[in-house]
């Protein structure tokens, strides 16, 4: 088993050694995701695609682009919820591993996600799992959750611990270590961060959390840095070596996720996990090679659960 991933490269590099793994894609007329498919075939992941939405539209795209899609499953779909409707229909039925959003709205193709009649839904919420490579930073971080869940309660974040644990195990790494984030490390019953984080700890030493190992709370410097966390005479198994950070909620994680990426020169990727499939969603301003780096997480840990 992994200890970490140092970079997306390493990442990039298992997802050419994979077996194929499909990625349905929900409304595909999208440059900017039909560019970042480009670039999988152009570096040779093991990825095979099925597109779903206008196929008129893909094709001109595709036409621009050079993409050729002679190998690539096409289905017309004319709407939003159409087209989400057949990809979810199509992963749900086992002919793709895992989805992704195009130019669809979230909500919609979330929402067709959660309908129990396609059988996707586990009984837990789904959240946001990012992945940062940072240029001053020796390995790849996880945080969770900043893009689904506004005000997680204690019974949520727990549930959010254990989509991102389950995610991260699959791709190989052991006992992925969570720090769950206050703005200190020592319990005061007026933050609502530093009980929750004393709680979920205390969950996972009465066996409530069985997975991962969960401290906290825990401040962001030592939840990432050794030497801070010495400073402070925090010890412990996450103490400076967290692989997962949990945000106290979304404006939390929204404004580290966009500090690491526009202050810090780091690059994300993520996917929505807690389905029995992970959805890959990414912004209209990620990179191509972003968008390709969050398809081969998805894929990696795709069927491995």
């Amino acid at each position: 088993m992994k200890l970490s991933f140092t970079s997306f490269s390493e990442i990039i590099t298992l997802a050419k050694e994979m077996e194929t793994k499909r990625i349905v894609i929900a409304k595909a007329e999208d440059n900017h995701v039909l560019d970042a498919v480009k670039l999988i075939l152009d570096e040779g992941l093991n990825l095979a695609f099925t597109l779903v939405g206008d196929k008129a539209a893909m094709n001109t795209i595709a036409k621009d682009l050079s993409l050729p899609l002679e190998d690539m499953k096409l289905i017309h779909a004319a709407s939003d919820l159409e087209a989400s409707r057949i990809a979810v229909k199509e992963v749900a039925s086992g002919e793709g591993d895992f989805l992704m959003k195009g130019l669809v709205s979230t909500r919609i193709l979330l929402k067709e996600v959660l309908k129990e009649e396609h059988g996707l839904r586990t009984g837990r919420i789904m959240s946001h799992l990012a992945a940062f490579e940072m240029p001053h930073y020796d390995r790849i971080l996880f945080m969770t959750d900043g893009g689904i869940n506004p005000t997680p309660s204690l019974e949520e974040k727990q549930q959010i611990i254990d989509n991102a644990v389950q995610f991260i195990s699959a791709l190989g790494i052991s006992d992925p270590k969570v720090a769950v984030l206050a703005a200190v490390e020592t319990v005061n019953p007026k933050m609502e961060a530093t009980l929750d984080g004393a709680v979920l700890s205390k969950m996972q030493d009465r066996g409530q959390i069985k997975e991962g190992i969960v401290e906290g709370p825990l401040a962001l410097d030592n939840a990432v840095s050794k030497e801070a966390a010495a400073q402070k005479g925090i010890s412990g198994p996450v103490a400076g070596k967290a692989d997962i950070l949990l945000v106290p909620d979304i404006e939390s994680g929204n404004l580290l996720g966009k500090s690491i990426t526009f202050l810090g020169g780091g690059t994300m990727a993520g996917v929505v996990v807690g389905a029995a499939v992970p959805v890959v969603l990414t912004s209209r301003a990620d990179s191509k090679r972003s968008k390709m780096v969050s398809m081969a997480l998805a894929a990696l840990s795709a069927g491995t659960s």
